[in-house]
């Protein structure tokens, strides 16, 4: 998600022409794009990433359904 802050600052740092990033080089930006895509579509999947975050939300929504039931008893 920094990657993508990052990205988004940096684009519009340059599209408005603020300070040093006015000669900021678009490629550069765009680099970083590709950079974020293979990231989210190929890195993160090799290393089990998205499985684990998923994996994560799942066992949080089941502690809070076992919490609600224990707590109407």
């Amino acid at each position: 998600m920094p990657l993508i802050i990052l990205i988004v600052a940096l684009s519009a740092l340059r599209f408005f022409e603020i300070g040093p990033f006015a000669a900021l080089s678009w490629w550069w930006i765009a680099g970083l794009f590709v950079l974020a895509f293979v990231w989210f579509e190929y890195i993160e999947g090799m290393l089990g990433l998205n499985k684990r975050r998923a994996h994560d939300e799942l066992d949080k929504a089941r502690k809070k359904r076992v919490e609600s039931s224990f707590r109407r008893k």
